[in-house]
C-alpha cells in the first residue's frame, strides 16, 4: 500500500522543538496532567521506537510488554537518542510496506494505517504539549492536522481511557489545530 502521508513534517517540528528545550525546563509542568517535561520527553524516547516498530512490524506478537512506569528517569542522551529515532520512524513509514496489514505498538495491535494515524497524533500533540511547556512556537504542517481532524472527529465526549481526557468543547470555526487540540482532551489556552 502506498504511504497515505508523511512523517517527517510532524517529526522535523517535534525535533526542533526537542533540541530546544534546555536542562532547567526538564522540571516545568507540561498540558498532560501531573507530567514533567522530563517525564513528557521519556514518552516521546519510548513513542519515537516503538512506532517505527510498529512500521517494520518487528513488535508484532512481542512478548516483550514495554516499561511504562512514570518514575523512570529520562536517558542522558535524549538530546540526540529522540531526533535519530524521529528520522528512522519517518524512514520506516516511506516503506509501503508498513501500511500493510496489521501491526502492533505498545501492546496494542490495529491495522498499520489507523496505527499511522495514531503516531502521527503523538508526534504532532506532544509537539504541542512540549512546545506549550518550554514557551516555543513550532509550525505544524496543515496536510497533518486535515488528517488529524477527520481521524479524531468521533472522539467520544468522555474522551478516550488511557489516550485522552474528555473532549474540550472548541468552536467549529476555530483554527483546525485548537480543534485537535480540543479533540485529545486540551485546552489550547493553557499556561504553565
Amino acid at each position: 500500500m502506498k504511504p497515505e502521508f508523511d512523517f517527517e513534517p510532524a517529526a522535523t517540528a517535534l525535533e526542533a522543538v526537542v533540541v530546544g528545550i534546555t536542562e532547567d525546563q526538564l522540571t516545568l509542568p507540561t498540558p498532560c496532567a501531573g507530567t514533567m517535561v522530563r517525564d513528557l520527553l521519556t514518552h516521546v524516547v519510548d513513542l519515537t521506537e516503538a512506532f517505527r516498530q510498529a512500521a517494520t512490524k518487528e513488535a508484532v506478537g512481542s512478548s516483550v510488554a514495554p516499561d511504562t512506569r512514570p518514575d523512570r528517569p529520562l536517558v542522558s542522551d535524549w538530546r540526540s537518542r529522540i531526533p535519530t529515532r524521529l528520522k528512522a520512524l519517518v524512514s520506516a513509514w516511506r516503506e509501503p510496506a508498513a501500511w500493510d496489514g496489521v501491526t502492533e505498538a505498545g501492546g496494542v495491535t490495529l491495522p498499520a494505517p489507523v496505527m499511522a494515524m495514531v503516531a502521527l497524533d503523538e508526534l504532532v500533540i506532544h509537539c504541542w504539549d512540549l512546545a506549550k511547556a518550554t514557551g516555543q512556537e513550532p509550525r505544524y504542517d496543515p496536510a497533518d492536522l486535515a488528517v488529524l481532524a477527520e481521524f479524531l472527529a468521533d472522539t467520544p465526549p468522555e474522551g478516550t481511557p488511557g489516550l485522552f481526557g474528555p473532549v474540550v468543547p472548541i468552536p467549529a470555526e476555530a483554527p483546525v489545530l485548537q480543534r485537535v487540540l480540543g479533540l485529545t482532551g486540551r485546552d489550547p489556552a493553557w499556561t504553565p
